[in-house]
């Protein structure tokens, strides 16, 4: 999400900042657009290094090219707020003010190799202001937000039913799609939130994961979206078998097909590690997972990671996974109370990370993917080690007196929503 909005407001900016002298303003060949951060006018992306002596930065885009930007004492630095549209409320500032992680788009005459461009103007959004701006969307998202499965598509009427989680169990949710919603769609292999592409109705199907952002009724049975993301997920639980830091590639024997899979970790995938059940019973009074929380939130702790690092999950009651997100949550409101509890994936998003040298053969993960090409290869969106005590949690109860057979992957159930991250 965050890139797309940046390439919006630099696009609309550029389009509204005086043309820069003698530059071509003819189409770049076709061999030249493959990166669309980068056209003839300039290039969008991220500052990966400065060199203050030779006034020179290095700029990645989003799709992994390198543009060298020169800088003389003619450039004008502007420092833009994310959300503003125009130069308007730009701030003059100095290239002291510029730093590495900086979104930046560098106004100049591109070179015919589009590895280098002479910058009349260099305008910045800071890391800081980046970081502030997706936490606010990210909030919102969770307060205003919901998640689930879709269960029924009712083309005629042009709307979808979705299930989501909740502390009594399964609930559906009708949502309308309508002509002025903004959709879209994670692509195969795609991993990131910012990653999705603009997507219609004819897209949906049956099984796909929703985040939707909006108002819910009150009764609670339909919503109305403002914005909706969508996709075609694998979930997979599996017991570790190999682990290749190296090549970013871990082997594991999958628990419910029992077959050999290999999940792919990049740089935009997500790692982290649920509690124990030993550590989760210290952390809530000494009661196993399944026994509820105790009063309170969970403990702080120094760990790394979102939110709460390693205390108990925010948001885990009697029903783990209960809740749809945001407004799906009970009297309680969004992260506990009477009824409440969070989605798995707000749940998720508040353990500790950690790096794929943690893992080793043995450890039972579970692991979230779009559908890409190859069933046997998974690209990994989120992974987390500890999954046995989670699949745990999870797994339908027992009915008294009935004999069964425990299966830790039967745990994930058709309501399970761990795909779709926040922006």
């Amino acid at each position: 999400m965050r890139a797309f909005l940046l390439v919006a407001i630099f696009l609309f900016v550029a389009v509204l900042a005086l043309p820069v002298c003698g530059q071509n303003s003819q189409p770049a060949p076709a061999a030249q657009t493959a990166d669309p951060e980068i056209t003839p006018n300039g290039v969008i992306g991220e500052v990966k290094s400065i060199d203050a002596g030779a006034k020179q930065l290095t700029v990645k885009t989003d799709k992994g090219s390198t543009v060298n930007v020169s800088l003389n004492e003619k450039t004008n630095y502007l420092r833009l707020p994310p959300g503003e549209k125009t130069l308007a409320n730009a701030i003059k500032i100095a290239l002291t003010d510029v730093g590495e992680g900086d979104r930046v788009w560098a106004r100049g005459k591109v070179a015919e190799d589009r590895k280098s461009v002479p910058a009349l103007a260099l305008v910045v959004m800071t890391k800081a202001d980046l970081a502030k701006k997706q936490e606010a969307e990210r909030q919102e998202w969770r307060r205003r937000g919901i998640l689930g499965v879709i269960s029924a598509i009712k083309p005629d009427a042009k709307e979808i039913t979705i299930s989501t989680r909740a502390a009594a169990g399964p609930q559906p949710v009708i949502i309308p799609i309508s002509d002025k919603l903004e959709m879209k769609r994670y692509a195969p292999d795609s991993i990131k939130f910012s990653d999705a592409k603009p997507s219609g109705f004819e897209e949906l199907k049956v099984g796909d994961q929703v985040r939707a952002l909006g108002e819910k009724s009150t009764d609670g049975t339909r919503f109305s979206a403002e914005r909706l993301v969508t996709g075609s997920f694998r979930t997979v639980a599996g017991t570790v078998t190999a682990v290749d830091a190296t090549s970013g590639e871990i082997k594991i024997n999958e628990m419910e097909k029992k077959q050999p899979l290999t999940i792919v970790i990049k740089g935009d995938s997500v790692l982290r590690k649920f509690p124990s059940a030993g550590e989760m019973g210290g952390m809530m009074g000494g009661r196993g997972p399944a026994g509820g929380a105790g009063p309170g939130g969970g403990a702080p702790s120094s760990g790394g990671g979102q939110g709460q690092p390693a205390g108990r999950p925010a948001g885990v009651s009697g029903n783990p996974a209960g809740g749809g997100g945001g407004q799906g949550a009970g009297p309680g409101g969004p992260g506990g109370g009477p009824g409440g509890g969070r989605n798995i994936q707000d749940m998720l998003e508040r353990l500790p990370t950690i790096a794929i040298t943690d893992l080793k053969v043995g450890d039972i993960i579970l692991v979230s993917s779009t559908k890409g090409a190859d069933p046997s290869r998974l690209t990994a969106i989120t992974l987390v080690s500890g999954a046995d005590t989670l699949l745990t949690m999870l797994a339908p109860r027992p009915q008294p007196g009935a004999a069964q057979t425990p299966n830790p992957a039967a745990g994930l159930g058709s309501g399970v929503t761990f795909g779709i991250g926040l922006p």
